[in-house]
């Protein structure tokens, strides 16, 4: 076991594992440093498996993996390695980025920057849920979301390969990891007080048929800002530029350890 020494040091060690013929990559780690590994990954043949750690762990909640790694650990031999797409993100004031989970732009990008990184250690998940309240008032700028000639208007955007969000929550319906689309949400609205709407929403899991949410399959998507004003973007919980950008699905770019019951939807 090799432990990482700062941020970007994940995409060196996976890939000079992937360099020196190495067969299977374990990842014991938070959704950040996961995300960092599978940058070192992609388009190579090696096999990743993901042991829960860090302030959340989307992939494992997911496949519904006990958060020990210790037991996940004891349930490799029984996963199998499919090849999966991955998303890959062009924006500016960053390097493209692949991701495997998702990518959020507007006001989940918003509370990812405001997170303290010594009150994440200290709170975990709860940082989060605190940065988000700590929004309430403000106003959210809404951005151009443009698909296949369509153009509308949002304030958070969530282009996702899987379901689960966060841990906590499900706000894409039906994708999963084996599909070769993205499942985009996206919420209209600059008035923060209507987030407590959508919420109440996202836990009664019927936001599908709220006014201002709606959810289609895609597999490209562009975000515009409307003038301006930094709209960032977020992926796989951690900041990965601002808009304008462009996400697009990679088909059969890394291979996976899953569930063997997991099917494409």
């Amino acid at each position: 076991m090799v432990a990482t020494e700062g941020p970007g040091h994940a995409t060196e060690l996976a890939r000079q594992a992937a360099e020196a013929g190495a067969d299977l990559v374990l990842v014991a780690s938070g959704d950040g440093v996961l995300n960092e590994a599978i940058n070192g990954l992609v388009h190579t043949p090696v096999t990743l498996g993901v042991l829960p750690a860090g302030t959340a762990n989307v992939l494992a909640s997911e496949f519904s993996l006990a958060r020990s790694p210790a037991a996940v650990a004891e349930l490799l031999p029984h996963l199998v390695p499919r090849r999966v797409a991955v998303g890959r993100l062009e924006a500016a004031g960053a390097p493209p980025r692949y991701f495997l989970l998702m990518a959020g732009v507007g006001v989940d990008a918003q509370i990812v920057a405001t997170i303290d990184p010594e009150l994440k250690k200290r709170l975990g998940k709860l940082a989060y849920w605190l940065g988000g309240f700590g929004q309430l008032g403000r106003r959210f700028p809404e951005f151009h979301v443009r698909v296949n000639g369509d153009d509308r208007r949002s304030s958070f955007a969530l282009a996702s390969r899987v379901r689960n969000y966060g841990g906590d929550l499900e706000i894409a319906k039906t994708v999963n990891l084996l599909d070769n689309y993205f499942e985009l949400v996206c919420f209209e609205g600059e008035d923060s007080f209507r987030y407590l709407k959508y919420l109440t929403g996202v836990l009664a899991r019927v936001h599908d048929k709220m006014e201002g949410v709606s959810i289609r399959q895609v597999r490209e998507v562009r975000f515009e800002p409307p003038d301006d004003r930094q709209i960032l973007v977020q992926v796989d919980g951690e900041l990965a530029g601002r808009l304008p950008a462009r996400i697009e699905l990679v088909p059969e770019a890394l291979t996976l350890l899953v569930p063997p019951r997991l099917r494409a939807t």
